[in-house]
């Protein structure tokens, strides 16, 4: 999932003499492998997963657990982490000496973090699947021709749209390709010309959506020539996909070019838009949202769309994959048994049950079943069609600058044209890249 990193030059110092503290960083090392017999007994494997897990889908994290013990003696100690903090924390902690062995992170924060040298190099012929795992999320783990982390899970964003204003417009079916989306916004832009705030398709300032569009018309975001970076905004196929984006915004949508997607499941929720793009669970999201936000265990109550809406993949537009990676620390003291458990919490068994809770499993070879489950039908099919950010060392520091957002709303607000401001975009994010 898309989270912004800032490593220290003191953190990647750290990392990288790890090798005082129970293994080294250098990448000609053997990898660890997650096959054979271990002797656990006495030991406690430390697991640090995101809360999404605890919330979602914990027995399937209880029954891996199980099975790992079962299998080497070793215990497991699974601590949840939140999303606001957890890269602070584990700065923190990798500068220490107690460390946790097991580690998730999202897909675009992994790369920083194995070109520092803060997870060791796994043997990817021991985990199941791995000849079919989700490119979008396995290439964050690749570096040198060697694996550093393993694809956990993964969300498609797809176009979830509103069935009763479809059926309105005389819309039967979503559409099947971009010139239909096209065609059907106009149908519901007339339907509703009395909504003085309608927009046909609610899109904000979006980074994921419109780089999707960039890829559909095969544009790049940056390619690396020998050992430099360079932007590829600016390039024709790019400025082609941008161009389609911003005349999408600027006829059909009425967000806030100030906006982002944080919230664009709330705002679509009140009621005013037709169609939106987004993560499957922004669809419930939408649907119902929390009486008080800041409550976590507040009641949900139902908003203008419960019950009316719908998914579909968005037609002719690859889909951002977003979703979670595992890897060893560099650290661990216990190395080949955390391997082990990510076995155990990666394989087929473990994926089935991620699938019957409504998340993507880790492998293209495992989508046919996770589109027999209801609700996942969309997303399944959007993952075949994927892409993923540059893997480059310092990707996260043009996310963590808003390189691609300042881009955007220069475009929809008029102060630059596409061409102009691609090009800028191009200049940070070699200057960004190719830093240091």
């Amino acid at each position: 999932m898309k989270r912004t990193i800032a490593v220290t030059a003191a953190l990647a110092a750290t990392l990288l003499g790890a090798a005082a503290c129970g293994g080294s960083s250098d990448k000609d090392e053997a990898t660890t492998t997650a096959t054979g017999a271990v002797n656990g007994a006495g030991k406690t494997v430390k697991v640090w997963l995101m809360v999404d897990a605890e919330s979602a889908w914990k027995n399937v994290v209880e029954d891996a657990n199980k099975r790992f013990t079962a299998a080497t003696g070793a215990q497991v100690n699974v601590e949840y982490q939140q999303w606001a903090n957890h890269l602070t924390k584990l700065d923190a902690t990798l500068a220490g000496t107690d460390v946790p062995d097991v580690v998730e992170l999202g897909n675009t924060e992994f790369s920083k973090y194995v070109f520092n040298g803060g997870f060791t190099a796994l043997n990817k012929g021991d985990f199941e699947n791995s000849g079919t795992w989700l490119s979008g999320l396995s290439g964050a783990c690749e570096l040198d021709g060697k694996t550093y982390c393993v694809p956990y899970y993964a969300g498609a964003r797809v176009l979830i749209y509103r069935t009763d204003l479809f059926k309105k417009a005389g819309i039967n079916q979503p559409p099947a390709t971009y010139a239909e989306l096209l065609a059907d916004a106009d149908k519901l832009a007339a339907a509703n010309k009395s909504d003085a705030k309608f927009g046909a398709f609610y899109m904000p300032t979006y980074w994921y959506a419109a780089m999707s569009f960039v890829k559909a018309t095969g544009g790049e975001i940056a390619v690396k020539n020998g050992d430099k970076w360079q932007g590829q905004l600016a390039q024709p196929a790019a400025v082609q996909g941008l161009q389609r984006w911003a005349d999408l915004v600027k006829k059909y949508s009425k967000a806030d070019p100030a906006k982002d997607e944080n919230d664009q499941a709330a705002l679509f929720a009140q009621g005013h838009a037709a169609m939106f793009m987004g993560n499957t669970w922004e669809k419930g999201a939408a649907e119902q949202t929390k009486k008080d936000p800041n409550d976590p265990n507040s009641p949900m109550v139902n908003t203008k769309v419960f019950g009316k809406l719908a998914t579909a993949p968005m037609p002719e537009t690859p889909s951002f994959l977003g979703g979670s990676n595992l890897g060893v620390t560099e650290k661990s003291q216990n190395k080949q048994l955390a391997a082990q458990w990510i076995k155990y919490f990666t394989d087929a068994q473990s994926m089935q049950g991620l699938i019957e809770k409504g998340v993507l499993p880790n492998s293209t070879a495992l989508l046919d079943k996770a589109a027999a489950q209801p609700g996942s039908e969309a997303a399944a099919a959007a993952a075949k069609n994927s892409w993923f950010t540059p893997n480059a060392e310092k990707w996260a520091d043009v996310e963590k600058a808003t390189v691609l957002q300042q881009m955007l709303r220069d475009i929809t607000t008029g102060k630059k044209s596409v061409q102009d401001a691609a090009a800028w975009a191009d200049q940070q994010i070699n200057t960004i890249l190719n830093e240091g």
